[in-house]
């Protein structure tokens, strides 16, 4: 005999929760969704709230710990709402060497946040990732999600200054 539980409430009355629900569906309502169903939430909310970890370990019929568990591990998830542009600094061997961590510290001092926060003015996430797989780009970094590589530390502030509010 195979038990099923009933599925869950979705956290809000928001109308973007059927999508999220659409694409567990599609993928069987089980854990091997998981993953897309955290990239539809983020790409429909933003970021990966509490409500939001809870409603997808419902639905997949998930313990809250391996959702949680997915969610912290990837660096293209993100527990709090991100600014208007984000730079993802690669920490892997091959751009920690080539200097990524002197332009993380760069970022760090001249916009007064830490790898992981994002400004006050809401304007800039900086984010460091494990390795993104660019290793022939050492060091690499994602300005809004493209790619660049072979930045050191002044051309990285100086890409990012294309951004600030004026």
């Amino acid at each position: 005999m195979t038990l099923t539980m009933a599925k869950p409430a979705p956290p809000s009355t928001d109308k973007r929760w059927k999508i999220v629900e659409a694409t567990a569906r599609r993928h069987g309502n089980t854990g091997h969704a998981l993953i897309e169903t955290l990239h539809t939430v983020q790409e429909t909310f933003g970021y990966l709230d509490e409500a939001a970890l809870k409603f997808v370990a419902g639905l997949l019929q998930l313990p809250l710990s391996k959702v949680y568990g997915v969610a912290t591990f990837y660096h293209f998830f993100t527990l709090k709402p991100q600014g208007k542009h984000t730079c993802v600094v690669c920490m892997g061997t091959a751009c920690y060497i080539r200097g990524a961590n002197e332009a993380l510290a760069q970022i760090e001092k001249k916009y007064g946040v830490k790898a992981g926060q994002t400004t006050a003015d809401g304007n800039l996430s900086v984010v460091q990732a494990r390795c993104i797989g660019s290793c022939g780009l050492a060091p690499a970094f994602v300005f809004d999600g493209e790619v660049a590589g072979k930045l050191d530390a002044k051309a990285v502030i100086q890409r990012l200054g294309k951004w600030d509010e004026k």
